[in-house]
């Protein structure tokens, strides 16, 4: 097994008027050669927005894009005529496949909202764009692992990508046993809060490890914990 500790203090950061945004992989002005992704994951930015204010309509193509809300909710609108809200609890995904345009603006006039917005590239190029949302309820991921998105989509979401995500949460110290969907894969553990440690190796709010090489694990996880857990191919 071979574990890499992504450090939470070395993510970049985008400070605007409306945004502050943390980058565990390179994105837009932040360039770091050793956080270029995780295989086949690109892009995993934990976004805080202001009140009444967003990301303007605006393209994607052949990228999988997914949004988990973490607090309050934004307002989705896009170029297949569907709008909405994508409230916490609830889990976006886009293919964008040949080309998509949407906006994602805070849903609030008055309380932020911070969510995590998470690219993956594509199985399939050019196909045709698609839009899903669902709820996952926070007690499909107490003390296991909820699927929010993977490539068949009874579970969770349907991704054009040989990847699963899972939320886990817990309220004790226990431990989290898992066995990769498909071999040769890795896994991208983000720790949204509290802690976990896999093999000596510690991650704490924020951080993450990137694991390959293996075919199951165990994670010894701390009380109040929230775990996000990105299966994807690594080549």
């Amino acid at each position: 097994m071979e574990i890499k500790f992504f450090d939470a203090k070395q993510r970049g950061r985008t400070q605007v008027g409306w945004l502050e945004s943390w980058h565990s992989f390179s994105f837009g002005s932040f360039y770091n050669p050793e956080l270029t992704g995780f295989g086949k994951l690109r892009v995993l930015n934990d976004d805080t927005v202001a009140p009444a204010a967003g990301f303007g309509m605006h393209p994607h193509e052949n990228m999988e894009i997914v949004t988990i809300p973490l607090m309050g909710a934004l307002a989705h609108r896009d170029s297949t005529g569907r709008s909405g809200e994508i409230k916490q609890g609830d889990v976006q995904l886009m293919s964008a496949g040949t080309g998509i345009s949407h906006s994602e603006m805070n849903a609030s006039g008055s309380k932020p909202v911070k969510f995590l917005q998470i690219w993956i590239f594509p199985e399939q190029m050019n196909i045709e764009p698609c839009y899903e949302q669902r709820r996952f309820p926070v007690e499909g991921r107490m003390e296991k692992l909820q699927t929010v998105v993977e490539p068949v989509g009874k579970e969770g979401l349907k991704i054009n990508q040989q990847a699963w995500f899972h939320l886990f949460n817990t309220n004790r110290n226990t431990e989290l046993d898992y066995s990769l969907r498909r071999l040769g894969n890795g896994l991208f553990l983000f720790v949204i809060e509290g802690g976990v440690e896999i093999n000596g190796v510690r991650a704490g709010r924020r951080d993450a490890l990137g694991i390959q090489q293996f075919e199951s694990l165990t994670a010894e996880v701390e009380k109040d914990s929230e775990l996000l857990l990105i299966e994807v191919p690594l080549k």
